[in-house]
């Protein structure tokens, strides 16, 4: 089945890939990778902002890296002329978590956006991972994840 097939089963709507907040691009292709720049979580309201640990819950902070895994597949979805069937795999993510020097739930919080992308992908979502802890995020927001994705 195809990804934008299985998106649609899934009842599942991919926004519309965010622009740049900064001088930076969304993403760089070199060879068969593409190099996805940081996703901050947001939904169709705004921006998902709050400190995990002190006034976000573990289960806000979920919600928030899935919102962070749509908009990296808005970006590869971008990236490739509209065609998210060229994404082959992902490679790798790295998710920061504005969170308390005391929250180490971390991982559990940026499984959101890898469970998401295995649900969505299959065995093309299976990635590494690294999720680290970070004392402040840009905007306030929960989560921001990059990506590195392999395509065609």
């Amino acid at each position: 089945m195809s990804h934008t097939a299985r998106l649609t089963e899934l009842g599942i709507t991919l926004p519309d890939a965010p622009m740049p907040a900064a001088n930076y691009v969304p993403a760089v292709r070199s060879g068969d990778l593409l190099f996805v720049s940081g996703q901050v979580s947001a939904d169709a309201d705004g921006l998902m902002v709050g400190k995990l640990g002190a006034d976000a819950t573990l289960e806000q902070g979920v919600a928030a890296a899935r919102t962070c895994a749509l908009s990296l597949l808005a970006q590869v979805r971008a990236a490739c002329d509209g065609d998210l069937d060229r994404l082959e795999q992902v490679v790798k993510l790295t998710g920061f978590v504005n969170s308390t020097p005391d929250f180490g739930d971390q991982p559990k919080v940026v499984n959101g956006a890898s469970d998401l992308l295995v649900e969505i992908l299959g065995d093309a979502g299976k990635h590494s991972r690294s999720a680290v802890s970070a004392g402040s995020l840009p905007f306030g927001v929960m989560v921001e994840i990059e990506g590195i994705f392999r395509v065609k």
